[in-house]
């Protein structure tokens, strides 16, 4: 039985929660001790979402992004109907997560608030293009039916730190606007903070589409036709997980 649409916005409560407590935790913890350094961050970030998709993917689709949120009601693997009050439980996930590491350390590292080291312009179109790719791979492992589902988390959670890994020194590789808003909230960071409300929202979008795009229909099986109807087997997604 699918779980209410509150049980739902729920779990994208607690994943984003997780998600903020873990991947800005590691930036936190690592300002005062050093011991992970980028590429630990990078990892924990990307663990998290791996480790979050497995345990709620069955119960929400694992989201935890207002973007991939978005965009999957733009290519209808969503209802407009949900996307409010999923977003509602990503942000307070992230407002929680990001008040959980205040409580604990402090204003350390701006609770890992998101910043760019370079230019305005260069984070925005880096996030425009990091989001793209997440979303494409999220198309592609949580909605066609080709796909091996069992690998979602593990792709989707390696796509993140292996985009955090080489953008997150430039841009911070957010991909999210509820990973930023969360600390910039809590630590009074809102230096740019348009760039990662704005273009992961164009991003996941661009990805979606670009997916829907070049995915070709499903062979046309008569046996499956004959059980669940001839648009089904064109047509029919799998339950998505997102990032």
């Amino acid at each position: 039985m699918k779980p209410s649409l509150l049980r739902r916005a729920g779990a994208e409560l607690v994943g984003t929660y997780a998600l903020i407590t873990a991947g800005c935790g590691a930036i936190v913890v690592n300002a005062t001790s050093d011991a992970l350094m980028h590429v630990g961050i990078a990892f924990t970030f990307g663990l998290i979402i791996m480790v979050m998709i497995a345990a709620t993917g069955h119960l929400s689709g694992a989201h935890f992004n207002p973007a991939v949120t978005v965009a999957f009601a733009l290519t209808r693997h969503f209802s407009w109907r949900d996307v409010p009050l999923y977003i509602g439980g990503q942000l307070l996930g992230a407002v929680a997560g990001a008040l959980t590491l205040r409580v604990l350390f402090g204003e350390v590292a701006d609770l890992g608030a998101t910043v760019p080291s370079g230019t305005a312009l260069q984070s925005f179109w880096l996030e425009i293009l990091l989001t793209a790719v997440l979303m494409f791979v999220i198309m592609a492992v949580a909605t066609d039916t080709r796909a091996v589902g069992q690998l979602a988390a593990l792709a989707i959670g390696g796509t993140v730190a292996l985009e955090a890994l080489w953008a997150g020194p430039v841009s911070g590789a957010s991909m999210n606007p509820a990973r930023s808003l969360g600390p910039a909230l809590v630590a009074g960071v809102w230096r740019d903070q348009w760039i990662y409300l704005v273009a992961p929202l164009i991003g996941a979008a661009i990805g979606g589409m670009l997916y829907q795009l070049l995915r070709t229909p499903l062979p046309d099986v008569p046996a499956a036709r004959e059980q669940v109807g001839s648009d089904a087997v064109h047509a029919a997604p799998r339950r998505e997980v997102g990032a």
